[in-house]
């Protein structure tokens, strides 16, 4: 008992991603060890893997003095009847105690000091008051995926837009915008009275600080000032060098003064009106002070937010006005827009001792940004084409220029690097102005090539980390994975501060897994290793949703040691559907591509295809080559004398192309299961489902016959009809073809369609196209006209605001589509989340609310997870940004009880599960629908039996919200598998069906294959849960069915009653 007292005690001393530990003796030393004491909340936090300080006890079976050291807290309110039970190497103890169970691993106080002294405890703050904080978000999200190893602990932290400081579970990695949680974060987190003792708890917990906030506070020194000043290790450049880099003006003047070419600058401050101060900029720079083009850009708000362009001396001067009253910076820079000038990043990394710098710019992309017919000439690189994969931009690494622009960018970059003072990485961004440049530069400065010249622009000091950013294209171009880039930044950053040279200085085989690592090459050796082939991309309007998709189930697979995953991109073609041509033409017709590593990270779906076809290319391949290996050489100077780097892990490899035929072959020749990662097309209407299952290859999702009906939003609509009897409502719709609805009447269409559906108010949507595009509402015949004129006329997005209700861009369908349903709007009730209060705002007035909910499990008992309500903030219909953009789109997972009734939420996942199982869904999918708050009634939007899976997708949120939390990498594992089971599953089934010998054989089959799941979903609504048991599951009622028979079904006799 004596030891259950003990960890009651010394709760204050637990550490996790929200709790301190102990400094081991090797660390700098402390005034004092103890945490901050204002850590407040602490039962409320989920789902943490908390760490002791030593704790004595006594084992029965040894003299020995063993430690407490390693607690788990499950995700669930705390009741005091509640046991501790202690999990010893030789006993287990349980107790009455606060009300958590507790598993405790023991180990003696050697192996606490060896373990203390191995593992690297790195604190990831992110957040931050900036509008990037949601990409802020997906760079920490990064850093926790690659960097969490047995030898690297990582905890997380989140700044809110008022700076305040709080632990935060890394759950809350996974959300798609911080507005997921603001609201929460007083029972969700730890808060800290003041960042004083937010950087004390950090001293004492932590090893080093890695800062992922993106713009102000993150990279303006703001934190790292905050950090020196407690003595905290941090990763990256120190606070005076950070003021001087991040403020635009202040790095431009920093620039010319260290003999570098820049572009032409005016300063706009808000407490001043010196509109005549401009006006002689622009004739100083031969600009038409009535139609000059410029760029207008806030001074220190990062590299893409509030830039935009400008003409004239008046509307620069207006536009750098309405930048400083949006609050959005009090400084503005007007810049000379660079016509005819070519845009580029480059990551410059140091790979030097720690204590002399020693940069290494990697290789540079170039930045095209597309203009679409003629429009849109003033595109610029902005925070939407930044962040959201649409073909508005596309990147080249290595860029498209001569080799001697490329060779005067990496020097220039890692010059800069070095005389501004940065530390461990930082991304440069400029431009390259081909010969005749349109600006004249004199003197003897750096960036003039034969070439033309190169110019430096941004300084971004925390580079931003999502799974396909710059940092890690570029470092997968010249060697390096995402945990070996990531792990090379913070050991470097080790080496700078004295305490922390240790991790720096260990053996090379302590960084944990690689693809190269022991334990792989061992299951290679042992052939225990499985082949998976993530599948990704199409032609469908959603293929850039799908790329994402299959990147992150391609990483977070990549993680197991058994498994060889390979990314495999469905190149687009005319027509991948079962029209015409039939199947034969859709084996023959359409390739498939096996990826290498370096490839897969790309902004688009068309961007891989185009790299697949330039590295096949002999003289673009050996030119690609040769620079890769300058980088490299150019990286081992300094790499080779780190003893924690142990090589580089991606090797230079060719993409293979297949056509559909040759790749299933392939999949079923390796036994490989495929991972379906394509949205739409034929990843979602069956077609690949049925190739795969001709053969006897395992595939992820549902069935064939699923797949078809779900993906005919009017057929699922159909299948479902015979519930509503239950709880379960149907949209009415009414279909379409695009060619009548270009050739009729507007005013007729309208008229007929408003009659018909019974509303004013129309949704229309593509009818076999994904969940994100083409979808509006539509208030009369005038937003009818504007609808089908941007389908006429081809347009890949209609600009926000161009129906009667507000609304944000739409992205369209391309190719258009064959079919359009309308069915009448939904109104729900408006939710907001205040961007001041951080308070959740809901009047509750029609009671109905839009939800969206993955299942997941086996056929007839499929699960549902907890619903996610879906925020709409640009509109009445959420935009591709709100559903897969990286920072944007809040979803309310689960939904706050101020919102639904737990009763009603329970109705609700009951429901669900019924229309999951009625549709035979297995594996996973997505239903989303309109839910009553009070009843839990459900109204079916559509079901996509291929949901997006991207780093922040809802089913990520939902699977975290399980007991026990389902991180992503288990979730994608969990549905691999069950795809597994469900081919041992098929094979015992076609083994018993082959055994039958009646001439009842097919009846049968399709008794039980398609009819039998349909009738047992509403045997189940009759004899009910109470019934069958605690379970209710599907498999149940198949007992009471054989029960109610009177005979049993012989596998061996195939005698059925």
């Amino acid at each position: 008992m004596d030891s259950i007292v003990d960890i009651k005690s010394s709760r204050r001393h637990f550490h996790s991603a929200c709790t301190p530990r102990q400094q081991s003796h090797h660390h700098k030393p402390h005034s004092s060890h103890r945490p901050s004491p204002h850590l407040k909340n602490m039962a409320s936090l989920s789902a943490l893997h908390l760490h002791t300080t030593p704790l004595r006890r006594r084992s029965p079976l040894s003299s020995d003095p063993l430690l407490l050291s390693s607690i788990s807290l499950p995700f669930s309110s705390l009741s005091h009847s509640d046991f501790i039970t202690i999990e010893c190497r030789h006993s287990r103890i349980e107790a009455p105690s606060i009300g958590i169970e507790i598993d405790v691993e023991t180990r003696t106080f050697e192996e606490e000091e060896e373990e203390e002294r191995r593992v690297l405890r790195v604190g990831v703050v992110c957040g931050g008051p900036s509008a990037e904080r949601g990409i802020s978000l997906n760079s920490a999200r990064s850093v926790l995926d690659h960097l969490q190893s047995d030898y690297m602990r990582v905890s997380c932290y989140y700044i809110d837009t008022k700076l305040n400081a709080f632990a935060i579970s890394p759950a809350q990695v996974y959300s798609n915008t911080p507005a997921d949680f603001d609201f929460k974060l007083g029972s969700l987190a730890w808060g800290f009275p003041s960042l004083s003792d937010f950087a004390e708890h950090l001293a004492a917990s932590v090893d080093i600080v890695f800062p992922v906030i993106h713009g102000r506070f993150g990279e303006d020194g703001g934190l790292q000032e905050i950090l020196e000043k407690s003595e905290v290790p941090y990763v990256g450049t120190r606070s005076n060098e950070c003021r001087t880099a991040f403020d635009k003006y202040e790095a431009s003047l920093e620039l010319d003064r260290l003999g570098f070419f820049t572009v032409p600058s005016f300063i706009v401050k808000g407490s001043e009106s010196n509109e005549a101060g401009l006006a002689v900029w622009f004739q100083q720079n031969q600009l038409d002070t009535r139609a000059g083009k410029v760029v207008v850009k806030p001074t220190r708000a990062g590299s893409s937010i509030g830039v935009t362009v400008a003409y004239g001396v008046a509307d620069a001067f207006k536009k750098a006005h309405e930048i400083i009253s949006e609050g959005i910076d009090d400084k503005v820079l007007v810049e000379v827009f660079l016509d005819g000038g070519r845009e580029f990043t480059a990551i410059v990394l140091d790979v030097g001792n720690g204590v002399d710098c020693q940069p290494v710019a990697l290789l540079p992309t170039e930045v095209e940004l597309q203009v679409d017919d003629g429009r849109d000439q003033d595109v610029i690189f902005n925070y939407r084409r930044k962040y959201l994969p649409t073909q508005q931009v596309s990147y080249h690494t290595p860029p498209r220029f001569p080799l001697d622009v490329i060779a005067s960018i990496r020097e220039g970059a890692s010059l800069l690097f070095e005389r501004l003072g940065l530390c461990d990485f930082a991304r440069i961004d400029g431009w390259f102005l081909p010969s005749p440049a349109p600006l004249s530069f004199s003197g003897q400065k750096f960036g003039r090539t034969d070439s033309g010249f190169v110019l430096f622009t941004d300084i971004n000091l925390i580079s931003g980390m999502e799974q396909t950013s710059f940092l890690f294209q570029q470092a997968s171009k010249v060697g390096l994975s995402h945990p070996t880039i990531l792990r090379s930044v913070v050991l470097h950053a080790c080496k700078r501060f004295h305490n922390l040279s240790f991790y720096a200085d260990k053996p090379r085989y302590l960084l944990g897994r690689s693809n190269n690592s022991p334990s792989k090459q061992s299951f290679q050796h042992e052939k225990l290793v499985r082949k998976v082939f993530v599948i990704f991309g199409g032609d469908t309007s959603e293929r850039q949703v799908s790329l994402m998709s299959g990147t992150n189930v391609w990483l977070n697979l990549q993680g197991f040691e058994d498994l060889e995953v390979i990314p495999c991109l469905l190149a687009p073609t005319t027509s991948l559907y079962k029209e015409k041509g039939g199947m034969e033409l859709c084996m023959s017709s359409t390739s498939i591509w096996n990826l290498p590593y370096s490839l897969v990270l790309r902004h688009t779906t068309e961007e891989v295809l185009t790299a697949c076809i330039e590295a096949s290319e002999p003289v673009q391949a050996a030119v690609s080559s040769e620079l890769r290996k300058q980088v490299m050489n150019d990286l081992l100077i300094g790499l080779r004398e780190q003893q924690w780097f142990s090589g580089f892990d991606v090797s230079e490899e060719q993409a293979v192309r297949y056509s559909l035929k040759e790749w299933i072959k392939l999949a079923k020749l390796v036994q490989a299961t495929v991972f379906i990662a394509v949205h739409g097309g034929i990843g979602e209407d069956g077609t690949l489902q049925s190739l795969l299952e001709a053969e006897g290859v395992p595939y992820t999702g549902p069935g064939v016959q699923a797949s078809e009906v779900c993906m005919d939003k009017v057929a699922a609509s159909l299948a479902l009809k015979h519930l509503s009897d239950f709880g379960v409502l149907t949209i009415n719709k009414e279909v379409l073809r695009m060619e009548d609805v270009i050739d009729m009447p507007i005013s007729r269409i309208w008229s007929e369609l408003t009659s018909k559906l019974q509303c004013q108010s129309i949704c229309v949507k593509p009818a076999r196209d994904g969940c994100s595009t083409g979808v509006a509402r539509l208030c009369g015949v005038e937003d009818l006209g504007v609808y089908v004129k941007a389908l006429q006329d081809r347009l890949l997005r209609i600009p926000p605001n161009s129906f009667s209700k507000a609304h944000g861009t739409i992205e369209m369908p391309n190719p258009p589509p064959k079919h359009l349903i309308f069915e009448p709007f939904i109104e729900t009730d408006e939710i907001k989340v205040s961007s001041k209060s951080h308070q959740l705002i809901w009047e509750g007035k029609s009671r109905w609310v839009e939800v969206t909910v993955g299942v997941i499990g086996k056929c007839g008992s499929m699960h549902a997870l907890s619903p996610s309500i879906t925020v709409k903030e640009s509109g009445e219909v959420l935009s591709l940004e709100e559903k897969f953009q990286g920072g944007t789109g809040i979803n309310l997972t689960p939904p706050p009880a101020s919102i639904m009734r737990e009763e009603a939420l329970k109705k609700c996942k009951q429901w669900i599960e019924l229309i999951a199982d009625t549709l035979q869904l297995e594996g996973f999918s997505r239903i989303d629908a309109f839910v009553n708050v009070d009843s839990g009634e459900v109204l079916v939007i559509e079901v996509n039996t291929v949901p997006g899976m991207t780093p922040s997708t809802v089913l990520i949120h939902q699977a975290l919200a399980e007991q026990p939390p389902m991180y992503p990498r288990q979730f994608f594992r969990t549905l691999l598998d069950l795809a597994s089971e469900r081919l041992r599953s098929m094979s015992t089934f076609t083994a018993m069906k082959f055994s039958l010998k009646c001439p009842l054989e097919e009846k049968i089959t399709r008794l039980f294959c398609i009819q039998l799941p349909q009738l047992l979903a509403k045997t189940w609504m009759f004899v009910g849960p109470s019934y069958i048991g605690h379970s209710g599951s599907i498999l149940d009622i198949y007992d009471i069915l054989f029960d109610l028979a009177g005979e049993p079904l012989s596998g061996i006799n195939g005698h059925y009653a």
